[in-house]
């Protein structure tokens, strides 16, 4: 088995694949595993820049089997913190969001008595998808699912059927206008950080109940050690990983997927080929637009060019500082004035997000020293208008290619860059005084940025957006046809274009695509939890909470 793309949704491929006997080979164009779950390091800081919190972190749900069975968590710390996330208003009032659900009503009474009747029915409903969080399916797809075992889960969730129907059915910006409290109208929408205009109120739910049972905490050695202890896991179990690798085709024979070509020209030959890769590349570049269905045709050549269809990509700007920012928060959305938000190319919504990353991570920077990580949704045209060169260019050094190396793009791209980040570090010493004279490091990245290391499309890190027209297509592609083409054998789907979702799912894609090959060969699927280190320990507030 050849699998295209070494990030969690390849590397998980591999595991389960080594695990039910199946020889395999990951290929990756970059140096290193982890595709967009990833760090990179300037002088003594490291700059993570992917977990801010991972579902299934702790125990109580099928996630958290997942990521044992893949080695990702064993013998690592697991921080939590009280408070998911801060919403700043322009007045400078805060919104705590405290994923206990006693703690969150008491805060929001206090912010806003008048709210009484919508905080109490938010804060019942957080109660109630507590208790469903356990319930909920991630081990077996369901388009694998027999009968009677897909009326056992749906039985499942009778108890909580009420709150679960409301909550897909109403978005958040929506249900945020029930508010009479401006700042809380407005800070309902950015509890995820971001503002998800087309999120219905469940996903909110997930996300704090998973916090509030500890199972969305984030993990020690950051999102780049959270990869390597997969690639080591799948190392162990006999895959074999070949960086600077590019994949240009997927060869095809009689209709059947039977190898890969190389951007060197090398042909790899396998039984079976799964491309865990960019899903537009994949169908449209490696496949040569062939065996499409009219639901996927129309996903890669009409909706993936739609507002909204696609996940945006960040523009993130790290400061490596060199003293402690005690006041730093560990994550703050701040709501911007108007004229901050003119600064910032690309910004979708005036909002940014600003977390003191050394409280997450403080082993990833020296002690007595801070790391910000400051991010905002960003659209890739602007960047563009403004680049002069490649999106990403292929180069041999020392007699390989290697394809992720920095690009020129010109000086009207470079300023853009010092603006925003000039703009953002001006915000922040208004908060910390100091903070400028501190900085040791600056680094910035586009939406480009992650089109050179990962070649996803636009700079997405999440693929399709769930609850809208494409989510919903994909998701309705993969229970009719399984994680592959009709008309074309051997050949699978896996990682974030496959499903919908974060980390947890293009990790999980990997199991279900592997259960999907175990059915068309005959073969019972296996898995087994990693005993090659201790089980994580959990970690409450360990640098403190905020106040």
């Amino acid at each position: 088995m050849l699998i295209i793309g070494g990030g969690l949704g390849g590397l998980s491929t591999g595991c389960y694949a080594q695990m039910n006997g199946y020889r395999s080979r990951v290929l990756e164009m970059h140096e290193i595993p982890g595709g967009s779950c990833t760090s990179w390091d300037r002088g003594d800081f490291t700059l993570d820049s992917c977990v801010s919190w991972l579902l299934g972190s702790g125990p109580g749900n099928e996630m958290h089997q997942i990521w044992l069975e893949l080695g990702a968590l064993q013998g690592k710390r697991m921080r939590n913190f009280d408070v998911f996330n801060t919403v700043r208003g322009r007045d400078g009032r805060a919104v705590r969001f405290y994923s206990d659900p006693d703690r969150l009503q008491a805060h929001l009474l206090d912010l806003s008595p008048a709210d009484a009747r919508p905080i109490r029915d938010f804060c019942d409903g957080l109660r109630t998808f507590r208790r469903a969080l356990a319930r909920y399916p991630f081990l077996t797809p369901v388009g694998l699912m027999g009968r009677r075992e897909r009326w056992r889960m749906l039985a499942s969730f009778i108890p909580y059927f009420n709150v679960i129907r409301r909550s897909l059915t109403v978005l958040m910006r929506d249900y945020s206008k029930r508010f009479r409290d401006p700042l809380l109208r407005e800070a309902f929408n950015f509890i995820l950080y971001e503002k998800h205009p087309n999120f219905p109120v469940l996903p909110f739910y997930f996300q704090l109940a998973a916090h509030a049972d500890q199972s969305a905490g984030v993990p020690e050695g950051g999102s780049l050690g959270l990869a390597r202890s997969v690639e080591q896991r799948y190392r162990r179990l006999g895959g074999e990983v070949t960086y600077n690798a590019k994949a240009v085709e997927i060869l095809v024979e009689a209709d059947r997927a039977v190898g890969v070509r190389l951007s060197d020209g090398t042909e790899l030959r396998s039984d079976i080929v799964v491309s865990a890769c960019d899903g537009r590349t994949t169908l449209l570049e490696l496949l040569k637009g062939r065996y499409l269905t009219d639901a996927y045709r129309e996903l890669y050549t009409s909706t993936i060019n739609e507002p909204g269809m696609v996940f945006p990509g960040y523009l993130t700007v790290f400061l490596g500082l060199r003293r402690a920012f005690p006041d730093g928060e560990p994550c703050t959305t701040h709501l911007l004035d108007d004229s901050v938000a003119a600064r910032l190319t690309g910004i979708r919504h005036p909002s940014i997000n600003v977390q003191f990353r050394s409280r997450h991570y403080p082993e990833l920077s020296p002690p007595g020293t801070s790391v910000v990580y400051a991010t905002y949704f960003c659209d890739i045209a602007p960047w563009r208008e403004l680049s002069t060169g490649p999106e990403q260019a292929t180069r041999v050094r020392r007699g390989e290619e290697l394809h992720t190396l920095p690009v020129g793009r010109g000086g009207a791209y470079q300023r853009a860059k010092r603006q925003v980040r000039d703009t953002i570090t001006d915000y922040l010493e208004q908060l910390h005084p100091g903070l400028k004279d501190a900085i040791a490091v600056k680094d910035v990245s586009t939406p480009l940025t992650q089109v050179r290391y990962t070649a996803n499309h636009d700079g997405t890190v999440l693929g399709w957006q769930p609850f809208v027209t494409s989510g919903e297509a994909v998701e309705q592609e993969v229970r009719r046809h399984g994680p592959g083409l009709p008309g074309l054998s051997g050949f699978y789907l896996s990682g974030v274009w496959a499903t919908t979702g974060g980390l947890i799912r293009a990790a999980a894609s990997g199991r279900h695509v592997m259960q999907f090959v175990c059915r068309d060969d005959g073969r019972p699927f296996t898995a087994t939890v990693d005993h090659s280190a201790p089980l994580p320990v959990q970690l409450i507030d360990p640098v403190g909470a905020t106040p």
